[in-house]
Formats: structure tokens, sequence, C-alpha cells
């Protein structure tokens, strides 16, 4: 029987490009809890990250075929997940607040000072509270890696809506992590 035996990725990939349906329950089992984590990020509740899930998994199936081998295959999936999650969101948050380019402040990248006491929980949560189009930016180009031209493609935004975004985003996010480091400081005094 198919699940008895030890498979490797590239077996399991195999088969279900052949259409194994076992071989795709295997596959989304490895991946599923990870991907989810991802696509929270971009969702507003659970919910809404597992209809993400469950769509970027239909296309990790449909676009099997296409998995050459280059590179490493999660981070193929993870691709694939993070194009759903943004379809997702243009078709269901039509609405993006953006800051005009110069109303925005130029906040620094990080604020190491304060977030350096903070759980990397802690900065998922305040991460998550921003709104949607903000928290879209933000993971985009700080945790994915993303530049703004392609942001800017992705999204259907411009590159100066783009910069303001991640602007924006970093400016709330500093003003929130300097709240907490205060009531922290406050509670210890």
């Amino acid at each position: 029987m198919f699940l008895e035996q030890k498979y490797s990725i590239i077996d399991i990939i195999k088969k279900c490009i052949e259409g194994e349906r076992k071989a795709q329950e295997m596959l989304y089992k490895q991946f599923s809890a990870k991907m989810l984590g991802v696509c929270l990020r971009y969702a507003k509740d659970r919910m809404e990250a597992e209809d993400m899930l469950q769509n970027g998994f239909i296309k990790v199936f449909q676009k099997m075929q296409t998995y050459k081998g280059e590179g490493s295959f999660e981070g193929w999936v993870r691709r694939i997940m993070v194009h759903s999650s943004i379809e997702y969101y243009r078709k269901h948050h039509k609405i993006m607040q953006l800051v005009d380019l110069d109303d925005a402040e130029d906040v620094p990248a990080t604020t190491l000072g304060a977030a350096a006491n903070l759980e990397a929980n802690d900065l998922l949560a305040l991460i998550n509270e921003l709104s949607v189009g903000y928290r879209l930016v933000f993971n985009l180009y700080a945790i994915e890696g993303y530049s703004h031209k392609e942001i800017a493609d992705l999204v259907g935004i411009s590159e100066g809506a783009s910069k303001s975004q991640l602007s924006r985003a970093r400016a709330i996010l500093k003003e929130r992590v300097l709240k907490i480091q205060e009531k922290r400081y406050e509670n210890a005094g």
C-alpha cells in the first residue's frame, strides 16, 4: 500500500503529477501547517487564511508539473501560497488604505532598541493588527523580500503607494512597540 512505504519528496511529487490522491494527501499534511502560517499573515482571520490555503493547494496540484526541481520545493509552494493569498486579497478586499508618499514619514527599517525585548509572537501579533493593506505590503517587503516594483505589480498599486504603505506600517508598528515598552517600564518601576 502507498502509505506504508517511505517516499522522498521527489517520489511524492511524481505521484502527485500522476494524480495519486494519497500522494496529494501526504504532501498536504507535510506542508499545510507551515503554509497556513504564511496565509495567516495575509488574512484577516483564520477562516480567511484557510480559504487562502485551500486555493493555494489547488494551484500547487494544478501546477505541480511546472516545478523544475530548481531550489527548494517548499520555497516553490510558499511562493504559490503568497500569490494565492494576494489573489484572494485582491478579490475580497477592494479598498486599500493608501497614504500619500508626501504624508508618509521616513521611518527607520527597525526599532531594535524597543523591539529587542519583544517576543516574536508579540511582533507577529502587532503586524496582524495592521490594516489589511498595510499588512499586505509590510509582509511582502519585510518578510517575503519583494521589491516595491514587484509588490506594485503583484498587488496592482504604484511603487509610490507601496513605499508609502510600508512607511506608514513601520510608523504604526514603531508607535505600538514603544507603547508596549513604556507600559512594561511603568509596571517594572
